[in-house]
């Protein structure tokens, strides 16, 4: 199993001064359990991490999948010295497509938070950004962070989300493990 890191903006009810995008948020997904999403969605935590596209040596840290690029890279340090300077933010470890149930794969300093579906892109959750799929999943099937517990029900769904709904470009996705620092990118809003 392959890991890559990345980092993400951290999307609560702290997001905004207003707390209004967390409401909005939280009214259009049905989402009221979440005490925070810590998805790999591009749109509602985005890609923090800034690498130089002109310079080669940063194309070998850059990891594509086909002719997307992923959002993901090849190294923690990589991750670190391209990430902006900032004091909250979800620093990620992810496995794509994992053939092993993740929750007790330990990596250093990381906690495992859950799987999640993401589109063939790399860009957009299937399970938190689409307006759910209730013919497939329910709210109550994810976890406090918009994310599946369970490497069985994250693959099933996956597969249902499929069926379900072929014509929906969103709903062919890749199953994502995803594991969250345990410290850095964890200060607290002031």
């Amino acid at each position: 199993m392959t890991i890559y890191y990345t980092a993400r903006g951290a999307f609560d009810q702290d997001y905004d001064p207003s707390g209004l995008s967390w409401k909005k948020y939280i009214e259009f997904s049905r989402l009221d359990h979440l005490v925070e999403l810590v998805s790999l969605d591009g749109m509602l935590n985005e890609v923090l991490v800034e690498p130089d596209r002109n310079n080669e040596e940063d194309w070998e840290c850059i990891v594509c999948d086909q002719e997307y690029e992923t959002g993901f890279f090849t190294t923690l340090d990589f991750v670190l010295q391209r990430t902006k300077q900032m004091d909250r933010f979800n620093l990620v470890a992810v496995a794509i497509e994992p053939t092993q149930d993740c929750k007790d794969v330990l990596l250093d300093g990381f906690e495992f938070v859950g799987y999640d579906l993401v589109d063939k892109e790399y860009s957009i959750s299937a399970l938190t950004n689409c307006g759910g799929f209730d013919e497939t999943f329910l709210p109550a099937d994810l976890n406090k962070y918009g994310l599946i517990d369970d490497y069985t029900k994250a693959f099933d769904i996956k597969k249902r989300l499929l069926i379900n709904n072929p014509d929906e470009y969103h709903a062919d996705t890749n199953a994502i493990a995803v594991w969250r620092h345990e410290t850095i990118g964890r200060k607290q809003k002031r």
